[in-house]
């Protein structure tokens, strides 16, 4: 008899946010995003900057501004994170329940207090640990996200970009939360370092635990990533396995694949003209514009059928990359 799947770490419908303007104005920072996260997984969320992958992640938290509309819903252990108030989310969630490895960890950490101050009152906090036990355990947290423990005893402001970036990796690992969300977490690092870190975030993964990646760094998502979804102009435009994806036969959608064919290890061609404006997003497809393979049947929005939001999806084999 087969075993029942797990139950989705998170599973997210209709997310949609829109942000409201003086005069009347929205602009649609994310438009219906539909996905689960199953225990286990990593799912590696890209695209360009600006479609909207860290609104998403700062819905999920609950960390939208006061101008902010949210619709559809976002599941956690029962838990609908979209529409949970401000005192379930700092008491139960963020931290506990959600790890952040933050965009802008300057933002993050405490500006007044050392690095190992900082980890050690996540300790008590997450982990029950005290003293004598805090010193070491502090330590090991440290190390756990390749942070000097020479430099715990140093504040942000003398962190360079990199090391600010792994203090905050220290302190989002420290809760072992079942979903772990890193949002650009390997801003400011050499590839050596980008490698090690999220080599980390993937040993976080187990049983009971997910990763949702986002990053513009395609590198780092084919390292670790099991799937990837792919956001343009607001919307989810492809999901599909990793090894696909990166592989045979590659992505389907046009601009998924013109990613990939502007790496400089494949063909080094940039997608041609701008993504539109998330204030005025076309009816159809927004990439219509920009896609040598647009028709008429553009002018309607795709849906998201068999992973993929196209109305011509590419279906040749990928090319290997170049040695």
């Amino acid at each position: 008899m087969t075993a029942p799947a797990a139950s989705p770490v998170l599973s997210v419908r209709g997310l949609s946010v829109r942000f409201r303007m003086r005069g009347g104005a929205h602009v649609a920072a994310v438009t219906d995003a539909r996905f689960d996260l199953a225990p286990g997984e990593c799912l590696a969320l890209v695209g360009e900057s600006g479609c909207g992958k860290s609104v998403l992640a700062s819905a999920l938290l609950g960390l939208l501004p006061g101008n902010a509309e949210t619709a559809g819903s976002a599941l956690l252990g029962g838990l609908d994170l979209l529409t949970a108030d401000e005192r379930t989310l700092a008491r139960t969630v963020r931290g506990r329940r959600v790890g952040l490895v933050p965009q802008s960890p300057a933002a993050h950490l405490t500006p007044v207090r050392t690095v190992r101050s900082q980890l050690e009152e996540t300790l008590r906090e997450l982990t029950g640990v005290r003293r004598p036990a805090l010193r070491a355990a502090a330590e090991a947290a440290a190390e756990r996200a390749s942070f000097p423990v020479g430099h715990l005893d140093r504040y942000p402001h003398q962190l360079s970009g990199g090391l600010a970036q792994r203090a905050a990796t220290a302190l989002a690992l420290i809760g072992d939360a079942p979903l772990l969300l890193a949002d650009e977490p390997t801003t400011g690092l050499d590839r050596e370092l980008v490698d090690r870190t999220v080599d980390e975030l993937r040993r976080h993964v187990g049983d009971d635990r997910a990763l949702l990646l986002i990053t513009h760094d395609l590198a780092a998502a084919r390292r670790i990533a099991d799937r990837v979804a792919v956001m343009y102009a607001s919307r989810v435009v492809e999901i599909a396995a990793a090894e696909d994806f990166f592989g045979a036969p590659g992505p389907r959608h046009p601009y998924a694949r013109g990613l990939l064919d502007a790496l400089p290890e494949r063909e080094f061609t940039p997608i041609p003209g701008m993504p539109p404006e998330l204030s005025a997003l076309p009816e159809g497809c927004a990439f219509a514009a920009r896609c040598a393979g647009a028709d008429e049947t553009c002018g309607t929005q795709p849906a998201l059928t068999s992973g993929v939001a196209c109305h011509h999806p590419v279906t040749a084999a990928l090319e290997a990359p170049r040695a």
